[in-house]
């Protein structure tokens, strides 16, 4: 039984019958606003509304800490997600970021597994790997089960017969001739480059066919595989119907997987921060690695409810009791870079006035243009700006107050990897805060009257 009184028991109840019927992620909170309890759902309105049931046995089916939790909530938000999959990473990243008190899984470092080839060898090789190459590599991902994708790879090593083995194989090692391949060559599920039993040309054909069937999903295969089954059950030959099944149960997991650029895991492309800094103060011709460094991103949809973030890396780590948000308050449509100059007239005039401390180094997302109106807004506060940069999403390039033309990093540059870092944790805390305004915009419309 829920301990709550009537009325505010009354408004929730009132607020997740408009919740929608769709996938996604619910954030329980305090009267303060600070978030208790993440979780997903498949269907938000039902599963929300089981908390608050009459009937609801918590204490039996979700604990104590739930219960005491359920007595302390006083508003619902929630963030829609396209898939299942979607909110499943999506509820793990939040529960990261925010850590809340009453979550007892997801909160160490384990994260989602990738499926990794390695197209930087002569002789790629196939893994499942929570740790993926930081270059040479390309990875599919991440995916919501391990025991799946390694299912998944069992399976498909059957049809596309590449290695899984730790070895480093080159093309051009004569002694490959004398070596003895393992079981897999065997039985059929490798053809076995480390004994120089297949060309680099035609193992990388098969590597190929690899990579384009994930792209597909492997709907053709699945196909074929189905008819197989059907055919080996009509034949009573139900033990090889079985295995068919469940290889194809394999590759459709295959589906149960995020996106490489927009389910980022921070936590599994870490770089040494002071290698970073090093490297950007080199970059930036800066006398010493920059020990304080802030970056902006703006996010809005349509031009509505735009609002801003300010984010901050002390030594190259991020500082979150220094985080900021703004409310755009002068700016009408869409207009990125108006937004830009109002974060800044907003954060750096106590700066300005000498209350406050510049950064060192100050990251703008976006290309030139975001990066002018900012140089733009520094002049209107007649002060001489510190290092001002902007990173360009499509081609990740660095723009710089002082260089007329963008400077394209390699893609494992450390210096290149922080600003990514910062960028990438920005966007996110403004698209948080933009979803959160989303969403209580839509509660205030649909909140009746309050009574006289």
């Amino acid at each position: 039984m829920i301990h709550m009184d009537d009325r505010m028991l009354d408004t929730l109840r009132k607020r997740i019958a408009e919740l929608p019927k769709t996938p996604g992620v619910y954030l329980m909170k305090d009267a303060e606003g600070r978030v208790l309890y993440v979780g997903k759902a498949k269907d938000l309105r039902s599963r929300v509304g089981s908390y608050f049931q009459p009937s609801a046995d918590l204490l039996n089916t979700r604990g104590p800490d739930i219960c005491r939790m359920i007595e302390k909530v006083r508003e619902i938000d929630f963030l829609e997600c396209d898939t299942e999959v979607d909110a499943i990473l999506k509820e793990s990243r939040l529960i990261k970021d925010i850590q809340p008190p009453h979550n007892a899984m997801l909160k160490d470092g384990k994260s989602f597994p990738y499926l990794e080839i390695t197209t930087g060898d002569d002789f790629p090789a196939v893994y499942v790997t929570r740790t993926p190459r930081l270059k040479g590599s390309k990875l599919y991902g991440p995916f919501t089960s391990a025991s799946a994708i390694r299912d998944a790879v069992n399976a498909l090593q059957r049809a596309f017969k590449f290695r899984t083995c730790e070895l480093e194989i080159h093309e051009g090692d004569d002694a490959r001739r004398f070596f003895r391949p393992c079981l897999l060559h065997a039985i059929d599920r490798c053809t076995a480059p480390c004994a120089a039993l297949i060309p680099k040309q035609e193992y990388r054909k098969d590597i190929d066919r690899f990579k384009r069937f994930l792209n597909s999903k492997g709907s053709v295969l699945v196909r074929q595989l189905t008819r197989e089954m059907e055919s080996a059950s009509k034949d009573l030959r139900f033990e090889d119907a079985a295995k068919l099944r469940d290889q194809i149960a394999a590759i459709q997991s295959l589906k149960l997987s995020g996106d490489v650029q927009e389910d980022v895991q921070p936590e599994v492309f870490f770089i040494d921060p002071s290698r970073g800094l090093e490297r950007l103060a080199d970059l930036l011709n800066l006398d010493a690695p920059p020990r304080c460094m802030e970056c902006i991103d703006i996010a809005h949809i349509q031009g509505t409810d735009t609002v801003g973030s300010l984010i901050c890396f002390i030594d190259g780590r991020p500082f979150k009791n220094a985080y900021r948000r703004f409310r755009i308050r002068t700016v009408e449509g869409v207009d990125d870079y108006a937004a830009v100059r109002e974060v800044i007239m907003r954060r750096y005039r106590y700066a300005a006035e000498g209350e406050e401390l510049y950064p060192d180094v100050i990251l703008i997302d976006g290309g030139l243009g975001q990066l002018h109106a900012g140089l733009e807004a520094f002049s209107d506060l007649e002060l001489r700006p510190p290092m001002v940069i902007s990173l360009a999403k499509r081609e990740e390039e660095v723009y710089i107050q002082a260089k007329s033309a963008p400077v394209r990093l390699a893609r494992n540059n450390a210096a290149l990897r922080l600003l990514q870092h910062m960028r990438d944790e920005a966007h996110r805390f403004a698209q948080h805060y933009h979803h959160t305004l989303r969403k209580k915009k839509t509660f205030d419309k649909e909140k009746p009257p309050r009574r006289p």
